[in-house]
């Protein structure tokens, strides 16, 4: 009986003493991820997404997610840091893979020159109309912009009809590239233009890597 009574109260310390690691050292696990690394994180994004600004393939919303990374470092959540870091040079990462990806496919189609194809995209040069009814893009164009071109169509609205006569070479009316170029419809008529106009007026978020679902539906008209 009177270990009993001496064994009782040294397993109800030991107890505590458990729950009381047990409770420390929970933070250190949830907690893994050091300012440091979150840092290493952020200017890796940065660095990579760098890479791909300087090609003219920057995602539109990777710089504000590298925001957001800079904002959980300054709240001091580095571990929401570092996954929003890491998803932003993933980004980066595959703009510039795309790129890459489609440069060689216009090049075996011939659709791209293979001067364009070894350009890294650093060269603002280009975008001279090649022929009355044909356009070279040139690193920073969009379709919004080569539309609004008084030398194309002088309102940036019409792009889609660029896009439609270019299917075959856009598969994302958001993600075009150097070197490529652009047939540009003359005998489009006014319901054409109409139709174009609306469309960009009416198109759903400007979003790279996917297409937009009513673009679809626009080619299909």
């Amino acid at each position: 009986m009177k270990f009993n009574h001496l064994f009782k109260p040294f397993f109800i310390v030991m107890l505590v003493l458990g729950l009381v690691a047990g409770c420390a050292s929970t933070p250190d696990s949830e907690a893994g991820a050091t300012r440091e690394a979150a840092e290493q994180a952020i200017a890796d994004a940065k660095s990579t997404n760098a890479q791909a600004k300087k090609m003219k393939v920057e995602w539109r919303d990777t710089g504000k997610i590298i925001k957001k990374a800079e904002k959980a470092l300054d709240a001091e959540d580095y571990e929401k840091t570092i996954k929003l870091a890491n998803k932003a040079q993933r980004q980066a990462e595959m703009a510039m893979e795309q790129l890459k990806s489609e440069k060689a496919r216009l090049t075996d189609l011939g659709l791209l020159s293979a001067s364009a194809s070894e350009d890294s995209g650093d060269s603002n040069q280009g975008g001279a109309m090649v022929g009355a009814d044909s356009y070279e893009v040139e690193g920073g164009d969009n379709l919004w912009s080569i539309s609004g071109k008084d030398s194309i169509y002088a309102n940036p609205y019409q792009w889609p009809l660029i896009y439609k006569a270019n299917r075959s070479q856009i598969k994302d009316a958001d993600l075009i590239y150097p070197g490529q170029v652009f047939d540009i419809d003359r005998s489009a008529s006014s319901a054409d233009i109409d139709a174009a106009v609306d469309h960009a007026k009416t198109r759903g978020a400007w979003s790279v890597g996917s297409t937009e679902a009513s673009d679809d539906a626009y080619l299909a008209q």
